[in-house]
């Protein structure tokens, strides 16, 4: 079945995403190639609104008088707590999968199991203080700066995930949400998409802050988006390609390395 409109596809890619990535109550209606296009290029629109919930918890607890950790703290338990901790467990699957050294299919097999592994226990504790320790600099430096980073980080995140589901990036298992949206969007879809979220962090830096917070929050993006390809490509080369996992292990790199990016020149 096809829309039988552009607000259609719209409606069905948005459910599509927030249905998937969030635990917002909305009902995928639709769960086809067309829907995992429009709910991938959609992505970046609930990292918006999940970095906006983030924000608005660490102010709201700046502004009852918390500290600048613990309103730090609660920015980094929003994602995990509106994804269902989906993104940092697949960060823990793909780094115990890729620590195994074993070949493509054992290590895959490692992805599946419940339990976490050392490799993925490690990789979880260092990405979580990064992040914290990230977001307690930046509200102690301003609030403005901790929001807006908070904001930042978790677009730039679903940002990744767009790019990763671009055209020509296989997946590697035929089942499962990898497969569902491996290769659905188009390369010039996924470039527009990162052209415009990096233009938009670089304006929102401007209007808080000025020229210098624009060139920060641009290249916090663009380097959030490197870091994630070069873990999407190790990740294709030694899984022949992409898995659930391996998603929700971009989405924490990203959002990690923009964070630190924003730390970046005091």
């Amino acid at each position: 079945m096809s829309p039988t409109s552009p607000l259609d596809g719209l409606r069905f890619g948005l459910r599509f995403a927030f249905g998937t990535l969030t635990v917002f109550p909305v009902e995928v209606t639709r769960w086809d190639r067309q829907a995992a296009r429009g709910g991938m290029l959609a992505a970046p629109v609930v990292g918006l609104a999940v970095g906006g919930c983030a924000a608005g918890l660490g102010l709201l607890l700046l502004r009852l008088g918390a500290s600048p950790p613990l309103a730090a703290v609660a920015s980094a338990a929003v994602p995990a707590v509106l994804t269902r901790g989906l993104h940092l467990d697949g960060l823990a699957d793909t780094a115990d999968g890729l620590g195994s050294g074993k070949p493509a299919e054992d290590a895959l097999r490692i992805m599946k199991q419940s339990d976490i592994g050392p490799f993925g226990v490690l990789t979880l504790v260092l990405v979580l203080l990064a992040q914290v320790a990230a977001l307690t600099q930046l509200y102690d430096a301003s609030w403005a700066r901790g929001a807006a980073a908070a904001v930042g980080s978790a677009t730039a995140a679903r940002l990744a995930l767009t790019l990763a589901a671009r055209a020509g990036v296989p997946p590697a298992r035929p089942e499962g949400l990898g497969a569902a949206v491996a290769g659905v969007v188009p390369v010039r879809g996924a470039v527009l998409a990162a052209v415009a979220v990096t233009l938009a962090a670089a304006g929102a830096g401007a209007w808080w802050s000025g020229p210098y917070d624009a060139v920060r929050a641009g290249c916090a993006v663009l380097a959030a988006l490197a870091a994630a390809e070069l873990l999407l490509r190790h990740c294709t080369r030694r899984f022949g390609g992409v898995t659930g996992d391996v998603f929700g292990g971009l989405a924490e790199t990203a959002a990690t390395t923009a964070l630190v990016v924003c730390c970046l020149g005091g």
